[in-house]
C-alpha cells in the first residue's frame, strides 16, 4: 500500500531506510490532477529504481498574476489511487508553508539562465524560476537518485537538466515519452477545461506539428514552416503564441543545417492554454 506522509521528518526517515539497504530511489514530482501521463513517469521511475516516490504540490511560484493557481483542479483521492496502482511507495504531500518556510516573497529562488528565456520563458516571465525553484526544494527533501519528467513539457526537461548539471546535483533526469488521446492531443490536466467545441478542435495542435515536421523534412524553409504553422493554427480558432522549430537545445537553426529538431506549439483554444511538441 502507499504510504502518505505530510511531514519532512518522516519522508526523510523513510529514504533514509531505502538508501542504507542500498535501494536505488526514483521520484516523479506533480501538481496533482494526475492522468495516465503522470502515472506511465512512475512507471518509468520504477524501471530505474527500486522505490518511487510521488509528490503532489501545486506550486504558487510558477503561476503567473493572470494564471490559473486558484482554479487548479485538486484531486487528492483519485490521485493516491492512482498512484497506488501505478507502483508509487510514498505520496509527498507538503503545504505551501513547509515548502517556503519564509513565505513565497522572501524564498530563496533559482534562476537558470539562457534556455529558460526563450519560448515559455518570453511568454511566462518567472515561469522557469518557479519551476526550478520548487524543484531543487523537492530534490532537497526526497534526495533521490533519479527523476523523471514528461518529454510533453520538452522546454521545462531542459530546463530541469541544465539546472541539474550546473547545480550538480547526483540526480539522473530522464524524460517520458508523451503519452496521447486517441484523437492525438497530449493529456494534460488543463484538458478538462476544454468545452465541448473546443475539446476536438485541440487535437488540431498534432496534426499541425506533424505536418511541420513532414515540411522540414521535406526541405521547407523554417521560416515559411513556422508561418504556415501559425496560419493554420489561427484558422482552426487558436491564439498562438508561437509555432517554431528548434534544435534540441531550443536554438534556432540554420536553413540547411542538419541534424535533429522539435517543433514546439504554444496556442490558447478559448481560455485555455494548451503546449505540445513533436521531435524529429
Amino acid at each position: 500500500m502507499i504510504e502518505t506522509v505530510t511531514e519532512l521528518s518522516r519522508l526523510r526517515a523513510i529514504v533514509s531506510g531505502w538508501k542504507r539497504e542500498g535501494l536505488r530511489v526514483g521520484f516523479v514530482p506533480t501538481m496533482g490532477n494526475l492522468h495516465a501521463g503522470h502515472y506511465s513517469l512512475v512507471k518509468l521511475a520504477r524501471q530505474h529504481a527500486d522505490r518511487v516516490v510521488s509528490s503532489v504540490f501545486v506550486n504558487p511560484t510558477q503561476f503567473g498574476p493572470n494564471e490559473d493557481f486558484t482554479r487548479y483542479p485538486r484531486t487528492p483521492e483519485a490521485d493516491t489511487s492512482g498512484l497506488q496502482d501505478a507502483g508509487c511507495d510514498v505520496l509527498w504531500l507538503p503545504t505551501v508553508e513547509s515548502m517556503y518556510p519564509f513565505g513565497v516573497e522572501l524564498a530563496a529562488k533559482v534562476h537558470v539562465p539562457g534556455v529558460s528565456a526563450v519560448l515559455e520563458g518570453a511568454h511566462r516571465p518567472g515561469h522557469f524560476d518557479g519551476v526550478c525553484t520548487v524543484v531543487s526544494r523537492l530534490f532537497n527533501q526526497v534526495q533521490p537518485d533519479v527523476a523523471a519528467f514528461g518529454r510533453k513539457d520538452y522546454q521545462q526537461l531542459a530546463v530541469i537538466q541544465q539546472m541539474v548539471t550546473d547545480l550538480a546535483f547526483p540526480i539522473e533526469i530522464i524524460g517520458g515519452e508523451i503519452v496521447r488521446e486517441a484523437d492525438g492531443l497530449a493529456m494534460s490536466s488543463r484538458n478538462q477545461y476544454l468545452d465541448g467545441a473546443a475539446r476536438p478542435q485541440a487535437a488540431h495542435i498534432r496534426r499541425t506539428l506533424l505536418a511541420m515536421r513532414d515540411a522540414c523534412l521535406a526541405g521547407t524553409a523554417r521560416h515559411q514552416v513556422e508561418a504556415e504553422a501559425e496560419a493554420q493554427l489561427r484558422e482552426a480558432g487558436f491564439q498562438v503564441d508561437y509555432a517554431v522549430v528548434r534544435l534540441p537545445d531550443l536554438g534556432e537553426p540554420q536553413d540547411g543545417q542538419g541534424g535533429a529538431r522539435v517543433a514546439l506549439v504554444a496556442a490558447r483554444i478559448g481560455n485555455t492554454r494548451l503546449i505540445d511538441n513533436i521531435e524529429f
